[in-house]
C-alpha cells in the first residue's frame, strides 16, 4: 500500500512538472462563468427559451452546446463544491449552505495553481456563508458574506479590509474579472472563476431590463394543478416558502394568495428572474470583446454554467432542492478551438454533470487529475470522438433541511428516458412517501406519476435496483440522512434567504 501510494504521488509530481514544462501557448487560459440558480431553458440555444442570450449563444455556436447537463443536488454551496471537487456532496461534506469547503480538499483551481497557473476568484462564493477570507488555489480572491446584493455590496478584495463597491452586482464583478484579465503579463496561464450573484433571489433587474417582459403573459404552469397522483408532500408545499401561493421571494406581500389575480406577482417574480440574466449576457459579451481584443480568445477555454437549475411553478413549487428538470438541468456552453473550431460548432448530448467539470478542466489544460473524483472527461466527447461506457443514468440526491423545510430527503435516478424519485424517511426503514415514476421520453413534463401503476411495476423494479447500484458506487449508502420531519409552513430565518 505505501509503495503504490509512493509511485501515485511521484506520476503526480511527474505530471505536474510536465504541465509546467508546457509552452504558455499550449496550455489554454480558463475562464470560468457561474451563474446562480439559472435552468438550462433559459439560455435561447435551447429553442424553449424566452430569453435572448446572444453572447451566451455565441460562445456555443462557436464552440460545444451540451444540452443535457444536470447538478447532482440541486443547492448552491453543495453543487459548487462538487463542481470544484469532482464530488458527490457525501464525499466533499458541503451538505447545506452553512458548510465551509474542506480546508485540505482539492479542487481543480489549486491543481491547476501547483501546474503553474495564476488563479482568481471574483464573485459569490457561497460556502460558509459569514466567510469571505481568502480560499485555497486562488492567488487573488474577491468575494463578500452571504449572498451579495445586485446593488452596493459590500466586497472584500484579497482579504483585506471591506468596503461597499456601487453599482450592480454584475457590472461590477465583471469589471473587476476584467481588471484582472488583463492585468495578466503573459508568461503564465491563468485561470479565473467569475461567480455571478444573478439569478439567484431576490431579484432585480437592472434598471435597463426592469421592464423587459412586461409584454410576456406568465401563467402558472399546467403541471401545478395535477398532483393528485403525487405524494401529499407536494400539496402541502404550495403555501409555503417554496410554493406558488406563498410568498414569491417578496413579490407578494400578502398569502397565501391562491385568487386568480395572485398569478400576476408570479408572473413578475418571474419577469424579474429573466431580467437578471440579460444582464449576465452582457457580460459574457464584455469578456469576449476584452479576450479578442487581446489576443487571448482562442487560447482560453471558456465555460459557461450554473449551480443548479429553479422550480418556476413547475409541480407548484419554487426554488429547487427536488429532482424535476428545471430543479437539476442547467446549462452548459464551451468555447475552446482546441476542442472543436469555431466554424465546426457541436452539441454534446450524452448527459454530463457538475462533477465531471474538474476532470474535464485538468483533462483539456493538461494538468494532473485529481486523486478521487466521481466525475470523468468530456473532452473526447467536445472534440466529436467515441467515449465508449459513457453514463447512460446517474445518481441525484438531497438531504432535508431543517432550516428549509419544504423538500423530503431525495434519492434519485434519471436515465436518458426515465425517472425515479424516492423519499427516505431517513431512519433506515421504508419510505413513507409515494415514489414518483416519470417517462421522461413521453413526458418531458413529468405531469403523470406512474409510481403505483402496475403496468410499470417492472420499470419501478429495474430503476430501484438501479438508484440502488448507484448509491453504492458512489459511497453514498454511508450518508448520515437527516429525519424528514415533514413540511412546514414557517418562514426561513431572514439572514439566510
Amino acid at each position: 500500500m505505501g509503495h503504490g501510494r509512493m509511485f501515485l504521488g511521484l506520476g503526480l509530481a511527474a505530471v505536474i512538472l510536465f504541465a509546467r514544462g508546457l509552452p504558455a501557448a499550449q496550455r489554454p487560459n480558463v475562464l470560468f462563468i457561474l451563474t446562480d440558480d439559472q435552468r438550462w431553458d433559459c439560455v435561447s440555444l435551447n429553442p424553449q427559451s424566452v430569453i435572448a442570450t446572444p453572447a451566451t449563444d455565441r460562445l456555443g455556436r462557436e464552440g460545444v452546446y451540451f444540452p443535457n447537463h444536470f447538478c447532482t443536488t440541486s443547492l448552491c454551496s453543495p453543487s459548487r463544491a462538487s463542481i470544484l471537487s469532482g464530488l458527490y456532496a457525501h464525499a466533499h461534506g458541503v451538505s447545506d449552505n452553512f458548510t465551509e469547503y474542506p480546508r485540505e480538499m482539492p479542487t481543480w483551481p489549486r491543481a491547476l495553481q501547483q501546474a503553474g497557473y495564476e488563479t482568481a476568484y471574483v464573485g459569490k462564493y457561497h460556502m460558509g456563508e459569514d466567510n469571505d477570507d481568502v480560499r485555497g488555489g486562488f492567488d487573488y480572491f474577491v468575494t463578500h458574506r452571504g449572498q451579495g446584493k445586485y446593488f452596493d455590496t459590500e466586497f472584500r478584495f484579497n482579504g483585506g479590509a471591506r468596503r461597499i463597491v456601487k453599482g450592480y452586482y454584475t457590472t461590477v464583478v465583471t469589471r473587476i474579472a476584467k481588471q484582472w484579465i488583463a492585468g495578466r503579463g503573459g508568461q503564465r496561464p491563468w485561470a479565473l472563476i467569475l461567480g455571478h450573484k444573478a439569478p439567484h433571489s431576490f431579484y432585480e433587474p437592472e434598471p435597463k431590463y426592469a421592464h423587459a417582459f412586461d409584454h410576456v403573459n406568465i401563467p402558472y404552469p399546467a403541471s401545478a394543478f395535477r398532483l393528485d397522483d403525487n405524494d401529499a408532500w407536494y400539496k402541502d408545499r404550495l403555501d409555503t416558502w417554496h410554493g406558488i401561493y406563498g410568498p414569491l421571494f417578496d413579490y407578494r406581500k400578502n398569502w397565501p394568495d391562491r385568487s386568480p389575480a395572485g398569478v400576476e406577482d408570479f408572473a413578475a417574480m418571474v419577469r424579474g428572474y429573466w431580467g437578471t440574466i440579460l444582464s449576465v449576457d452582457d457580460s459574457v459579451a464584455d469578456l469576449y470583446r476584452l479576450l479578442a481584443e487581446n489576443g487571448q480568445l482562442d487560447n482560453t477555454l471558456i465555460i459557461f454554467t450554473s449551480d443548479n437549475g429553479l422550480l418556476s411553478g413547475e409541480h407548484g413549487m419554487i426554488d429547487k432542492r427536488t429532482a424535476h428538470e428545471p430543479s437539476i438541468r442547467i446549462p452548459l456552453v464551451v468555447r475552446y478551438p482546441g476542442l472543436t473550431p469555431p466554424g465546426k460548432p457541436r452539441i454534446v448530448s450524452q448527459m454530463t454533470l457538475t462533477v465531471d467539470l474538474a476532470a474535464s478542466i485538468l483533462d483539456i489544460c493538461g494538468a494532473a487529475p485529481l486523486e478521487r473524483t466521481h466525475g470523468r472527461s468530456w473532452k473526447r466527447l467536445a472534440m466529436g470522438r467515441a467515449d465508449p461506457g459513457w453514463r447512460t443514468s446517474f445518481l441525484y440526491h438531497y438531504n432535508y433541511e431543517k432550516q428549509f423545510p419544504y423538500t423530503p430527503n431525495v434519492r434519485a435516478v434519471r436515465t436518458e428516458e426515465w425517472k425515479y424519485i424516492r423519499y427516505p424517511h431517513g431512519d433506515g426503514g421504508p419510505d413513507r412517501r409515494k415514489a414518483d415514476l416519470f417517462h421522461l421520453a413521453a413526458d418531458p413534463d413529468e405531469a403523470t406519476n406512474l409510481d403505483g401503476d402496475p403496468r410499470y411495476a417492472g420499470k419501478v423494479a429495474e430503476l430501484d435496483a438501479e438508484l440502488n447500484r448507484l448509491i453504492a458506487e458512489t459511497g453514498a449508502a454511508a450518508d448520515a440522512m437527516p429525519i424528514d420531519q415533514g413540511v412546514k409552513q414557517e418562514l426561513p430565518d431572514a439572514k439566510i434567504r
